[in-house]
């Protein structure tokens, strides 16, 4: 993993309350998002996960509560340009552009350093090369990005995320469309940014083992409310995930890698196979 320059910095918020229409679908939530840490979010559809991480980004107005950095400052009192340099989210879903490049959907990610047309980044360039290296898309750096797959676009929009060089990441559902080899490398290069860069991460995910193997620090959020927050041994137990996703969860622990592993049983779960 090459050497980053961003400096450590973390996020915070207290007492979040988000919603739509009226309707609050986040209740008073808290969560810590620690430097050199992984921290992933968790729960059902519906549970509030992608809200929460959307206001922690200042892309989803807060109805109450306070969104801080490390500092201190609070969220809001940056300007756009400022928060970006601190602070990126890879959402669920973006717009694919047409007739552009990689590299240049790559460099999007460079646009809090650049002032008009474009200029004043001489970091830019070598930020854009390392970003398209570490996420494996640097031999496509010159095809157009509506002719990948979903599983390459992905790791193009992470590549745009990672070349605006933050502190924060926030990530929401990251391995989607990926095969299992990339899933994989991905939550590798999360570890990594983590342990080799001091980036807080803040992750949504639906894989529990994933959650499990990858963070440091679990959130589990059930019908918009946090429901448990610490290590994963402590957040992820049978009894609080079959309370969340109503049905049965196993949970048990290698005693060899000290791994922990979930297991959903519904009605077949058992079934022998020939």
């Amino acid at each position: 993993m090459t050497s980053r320059t961003v400096r450590a910095d973390g996020l915070s918020g207290s007492r979040l309350r988000l919603g739509y229409h009226g309707a609050t679908v986040v209740h008073d939530a808290a969560i810590t998002l620690r430097p050199a840490a992984v921290t992933a979010l968790v729960g059902p559809n519906g549970s509030g996960k992608s809200t929460l991480l959307r206001g922690l980004a200042r892309l989803h107005p807060l109805e109450h509560g306070e969104v801080v950095l490390a500092d201190g400052t609070p969220a809001r009192a940056l300007s756009p340009r400022d928060f970006a340099r601190r602070v990126t989210l890879l959402a669920q879903s973006r717009p694919t552009p047409s007739g552009v490049t990689v590299r240049d959907v790559v460099g999007y990610g460079r646009h809090p350093y650049r002032g008009r047309w474009r200029a004043g980044d001489p970091d830019g360039p070598a930020a854009v090369e390392r970003a398209m290296a570490v996420t494996g898309v640097e031999a496509m750096a010159d095809r157009p990005v509506d002719e990948l797959s979903g599983g390459e676009l992905q790791r193009v929009w992470l590549a745009t995320c990672l070349a605006q060089d933050t502190s924060v990441l926030l990530l929401d559902e990251p391995t989607t469309f990926l095969d299992l080899r990339y899933q994989v490398e991905i939550l590798d290069l999360v570890r990594d940014l983590a342990d080799t860069a001091d980036v807080a991460v803040g992750v949504v995910l639906h894989d529990l083992n994933q959650a499990a193997a990858v963070a440091d620090h679990v959130v589990l959020l059930h019908s918009g409310r946090v429901r448990g927050s610490g290590a994963p041994r402590e957040v992820l137990t049978e009894a609080a995930l079959t309370e969340a996703y109503g049905i049965r969860v196993e949970v048990t622990v290698d005693p060899a890698t000290g791994l922990l592993s979930t297991r959903p049983v519904g009605r077949h779960t058992s079934r022998a196979t020939a």
